[in-house]
């Protein structure tokens, strides 16, 4: 006993939108988890806030400056006096050479203006520092 004609079978169909739909969703994922990689070649360190702080994404050096005053470039401990021989070469190779102090809030003073002196005394020209960005404007 035949149930179907073999003549009648249906083709299968391929229904796409719910395809479009995965991969839209997928891009979007992506894309937004991107955005969050950005701060993964540093060290974690309490900045202090600001409420008018910009950013800039031509940088070549980021250093931190953690609490204990240990000095960090992008997610590597390295010492004071390597810090500048470096910054001192890179200088000399490229004129558009920056570097970006993120320090510890807590962090004295006078231990983040000595490093910000040690690298213009090194000849780098361009110094910023490094701010979380605050909620609201005042």
């Amino acid at each position: 006993m035949r149930l179907r004609n073999r003549h009648e079978v249906e083709k299968p169909a391929i229904i796409i939108i719910p395809m479009i739909d995965i991969m839209f969703f997928l891009l979007v994922f992506f894309m937004m988890s991107t955005l969050y990689m950005v701060n993964l070649k540093t060290v974690d360190v309490n900045m202090p806030q600001a409420a008018h702080a910009d950013t800039k994404l031509k940088v070549t050096y980021v250093v931190t400056m953690k609490k204990d005053g240990s000095l960090w470039l992008e997610d590597k401990s390295i010492t004071e006096a390597d810090l500048l021989q470096r910054a001192a070469g890179e200088q000399r190779k490229n004129p558009q050479f920056t570097v970006v102090v993120r320090a510890d809030q807590t962090l004295d003073y006078g231990m983040v203006l000595g490093l910000l002196d040690k690298l213009k005394g090194a000849g780098v020209s361009k110094v910023g520092l490094a701010a979380d960005a605050a909620g609201g404007s005042r």
